[in-house]
């Protein structure tokens, strides 16, 4: 079972690419990229329309191998009796090979030039009845009507917004895309999108995952890889899969107890947010079968809620703990900073979230220097508050940087949730969607964290599979056993903890 997904640059591809290039015959790369992507697009065709051929594909063709590939699959796709049209964006640097290849194969080759001309003619003669054309009619786009659309308009040597003859083309398209190794337009490391770009509902990407498939997922909709035999190096970027996250979820052993199995302690909440003490101490919980103490002023909506709970007055009096939670609803006063000094002081594992983060904004040497493992879980206004500077559009770096400064590990929340620990790999969870973008979303997850941290697990691995789960959670909980989702909140995203983390399970029992 692989316990994780790697995802390489654009240079760490090339790389590879020019050794494959130098030891296997020239083409073959490209043919097993061309027939990877024909196969995906015919199986879309018989999902989508019911069969293959008769149907009608369009190529939206760039320059470089990135078009070759789909050039290729054009011809392949011709084959099986497939009507298929490719638009050249840039005629004089098209793939020679690929084009002849679809030319043999009876596909029908035009320009971007060509396409606006036609659909120009036939918006200006849509209203003539008398009109008789001996060739077929197109739309009034000048594209047809296909049933998919391939995108190859850039590769991974690609940066920036699509050009306007580009972005005119797909802004007029109302069919499905399927885009080869990437959607144009989306930047390859970033995932960025400065501007026009195609949005895809099926990417099939060739010999590796791209940072853009994790990082700009919206953009790539269902993400196909096909193997092209690349040696590829150690990743710099990596998603824990569900399945690993599963089997090593914390469940208690034969020899277990309720101490051996981690004691989780929270300081949150306030008068003023008595509800963050609430949602971070039940995810701490949920999440495992140890044992949860709070110390904070929220302590009779805690125990209200979860009676299990061991409730104290102070930190010292609070009593043996593997892990702390501070921040979520707690304050930035005072007696909240000298709380969270005391915290940090120990040399146990802790999460500071929430008011724990403006706090160190303000005071960084609370933490610098700290051996312990500690793990920050900023969204981009507190990592801004933290640095500085805000996010920008290489999260990844940013959020490495951060890490590496700070010597800590660090969790920036999004959609696709970066999880950075000095010299290891930036972990992404990518959400599958935003349903977890409510408020007090993030006491559940901080809770979470701070369990798997006293049951003994590294911060890099516990802030990344607390994310997998809170956003699976989440997902469960705008679902609720439907296929349409309708908003949710924390509370029932925190109900939802405990069957996400048995659908984790239950893929490492697979």
């Amino acid at each position: 079972m692989p316990n994780q997904r790697d995802y390489f640059t654009a240079d760490e591809v090339r790389a590879a690419e020019a050794e494959l290039f130098a030891r296997v015959p020239e083409g073959m790369p490209m043919h097993r990229a061309a027939y990877g992507l024909a196969t995906v697009v015919a199986s879309e065709l018989r999902a989508r329309t019911g069969g293959i051929a008769g149907r009608s594909v369009l190529l939206l063709v760039g320059s470089g191998d990135n078009g070759g590939d789909v050039l290729w699959a054009g011809s392949m796709l011709r084959r099986r009796g497939v009507a298929v049209s490719a638009v050249l964006l840039n005629p004089e640097r098209a793939h020679a090979k690929g084009l002849a290849a679809l030319h043999k194969a009876g596909g029908r080759i035009r320009t971007a030039a060509q396409v606006s001309h036609a659909g120009a003619a036939n918006s200006a003669g849509a209203g003539d009845a008398g009109s008789n054309h001996s060739a077929p009619m197109l739309d009034e786009t000048g594209l047809g009507a296909p049933d998919l659309v391939i995108d190859g308009i850039v590769g991974i040597s690609g940066r920036g917004p699509l050009r306007p003859m580009a972005a005119e083309i797909v802004a007029a398209l109302r069919v499905p895309i399927i885009a080869a190794d990437l959607p144009s337009g989306v930047d390859p490391d970033t995932g960025a999108v400065t501007g026009p770009a195609v949005r895809a509902e099926v990417t099939v990407t060739f010999g590796a995952y791209k940072p853009v498939h994790a990082l700009a997922a919206p953009y790539c909709g269902r993400i196909e890889l096909v193997p092209i035999g690349l040696r590829l190096p150690e990743p710099n970027l990596a998603a824990l899969e569900p399945a690993e996250i599963g089997a090593r979820w914390p469940i208690p052993g034969p020899a277990d107890d309720k101490y051996t199995q981690g004691v989780t302690g929270i300081c949150a909440g306030s008068a003023t947010y008595p509800g963050a003490a609430v949602l971070c101490t039940g995810a701490a919980v949920a999440a495992t079968s140890g044992m949860v103490r709070y110390v904070g002023t929220g302590a009779a909506e805690v125990l209200d809620n979860f009676p299990e709970v061991i409730a104290a007055q102070t930190i010292s009096s609070t009593g043996r703990v593997q892990s702390w939670v501070f921040g979520p609803g707690a304050g930035t006063d005072t007696d909240a900073n000298k709380r969270l000094a005391e915290i940090l002081a120990t040399d146990l594992p802790v999460v500071v979230d929430a008011d724990g983060l403006t706090l160190l904004a303000a005071d960084p040497d609370l933490v610098r220097g700290r051996t312990a493992p500690t793990v920050l879980t900023p969204h981009a206004g507190e990592f801004a508050r933290l640095t500085g500077e805000e996010v920008g559009h290489d999260r990844v770096a940013a959020v490495r940087d951060l890490a590496e400064s700070w010597q800590l590990t660090v969790l920036l929340k999004g959609r696709a949730t970066l999880v950075a620990t000095p010299g290891c790999p930036v972990l992404v969870n990518e959400a599958g969607g935003s349903w977890a973008a409510t408020a007090g979303a993030g006491d559940v997850l901080s809770g979470i964290i701070g369990a798997l941290l006293a049951a003994g697990r590294d911060p890099a691995w516990s802030a990344a599979a607390a994310a997998r789960a809170h956003s699976l959670a989440a997902n469960l909980s705008a679902h609720e056993d439907h296929r349409y989702a309708a908003p949710t909140s924390a509370s029932p995203l925190l109900d939802h903890l405990r069957p996400a983390i048995r659908v984790l399970r239950t893929l490492a029992a697979k």
